[in-house]
């Protein structure tokens, strides 16, 4: 609650206060938006707290945020007598605040097209419109790959994941935030009985609903069933662009790796009953099984296992999970490279070599 005024307090000037509501709608803030109406912002009279503390700087614009048009734009709404009015008596009541729904839907408008999901779903959601909202971005992706504009499509498909929510999180709902580690984890959680039954080495359609269920949702992906499969694996390969920035880095280090397995060939086996397995291979080739992992990665877990492996993998670069197997060695199980090489999917995202990666390694 507010409490009582603050008569040691300077009175709060209100230019302030919209300049920086209009920084949280610029920016698309939900946070730092909800915050200034908080029992303790420095908005209100009440609170002890003042804008001029260096804590609170970062909630007000620089000149560069005051001259773009966006944040003029809702610093005119915000100034706007009826909106100023109806701001100031949410300020100074002594109860829970209403927010604006003009504010919030401005900053939700503005957190998608920066990328800020989880906020827009918040700030929609507070609308009691984010339902109604991601079905709209997903009828308007789906026009976009009517007309032919992949990106568009590919951007829309994304928008409308990012709007999902979860009704069964504690305490409270929560934006449903895609989890690429816990979904890797889901993904290899059975040792595949043969390498034909690697998530990798499936047929080109239920490998790409694998794929869109992973990278997006199964709700989002189902619209994406009765489109052509020529389409879906074009839309998989820009989802993989606008996902991922650094595939091509992660493309470089697969191939490499590839090598690697390639070379141990038929030594990578299932069972169990050589605990020396990997010191056989090591003596006999100069090369540890163990360092086809870290050359997917990039890097070293000290003491890792296959599966620490996958989930920062699967972090850095999400449908890398699609292409790698756990594989047995002796006593242990490390995380290696698999393709078909002739699958379609494959191709599309760019794992064109041979069958080094796959042949023997189970």
């Amino acid at each position: 609650m507010a409490g009582k005024r603050d008569e040691t307090k300077p009175p709060v000037d209100f230019a302030t206060v919209a300049a920086a509501l209009a920084k949280s709608v610029y920016e698309g803030d939900i946070v730092n938006f909800r915050l200034l109406f908080a029992p303790f912002s420095p908005a209100r009279q009440a609170s002890t707290e003042l804008f001029d503390m260096p804590k609170y700087q970062y909630i007000l614009p620089d000149d560069q945020i005051a001259s773009e048009p966006r944040y003029r734009e809702a610093l005119d709404k915000i100034n706007q007598p009826e909106m100023r009015a109806f701001l100031q008596g949410e300020l100074e009541a002594n109860r829970p605040p209403q927010l604006p729904s003009d504010l919030l839907l401005m900053l939700a408008d503005n957190a998608v097209r920066m990328g800020k999901y989880t906020s827009a779903a918040q700030a929609y959601e507070s609308l009691r419109i984010r339902s109604r909202m991601q079905q709209m971005f997903l009828d308007h992706a789906n026009s976009a790959l009517d007309r032919g504009d992949m990106p568009a499509g590919v951007r829309g498909y994304i928008i409308s994941t990012g709007l999902a929510y979860d009704y069964a999180a504690f305490p409270e709902p929560l934006p449903a935030i895609p989890d690429f580690q816990t979904r890797a984890l889901l993904l290899h959680a059975d040792y595949p009985d043969s390498p034909e039954a690697s998530i990798a080495m499936a047929d080109t359609g239920p490998l790409l609903g694998a794929a869109f269920e992973y990278l997006l949702s199964p709700d989002v992906a189902g619209a994406l069933s009765e489109r052509p499969e020529s389409l879906r694996l074009e839309f998989l390969a820009e989802l993989v662009r606008q996902q991922d920035p650094h595939w091509a880095s992660f493309l470089e280090r697969y191939e490499e790796a590839s090598a690697l397995a390639g070379q141990f060939g038929a030594r990578l086996r299932a069972s169990a009953d050589s605990m020396s397995l990997a010191d056989e291979i090591q003596r006999e080739l100069g090369e540890d099984p163990r360092r086809i992992p870290v050359t997917l990665l990039g890097h070293t877990i000290e003491g890792g296992e296959w599966w620490q492996y996958l989930k920062e993998l699967a972090y850095e670069h999400p449908a890398a999970a699609l292409f790698v197997a756990r594989q047995a060695v002796g006593d242990f199980e490390i995380l290696v490279p698999r393709r078909r090489p002739d699958s379609p999917v494959a191709r599309a995202l760019g794992l064109t070599a041979g069958a080094g990666a796959v042949a023997g390694t189970h």
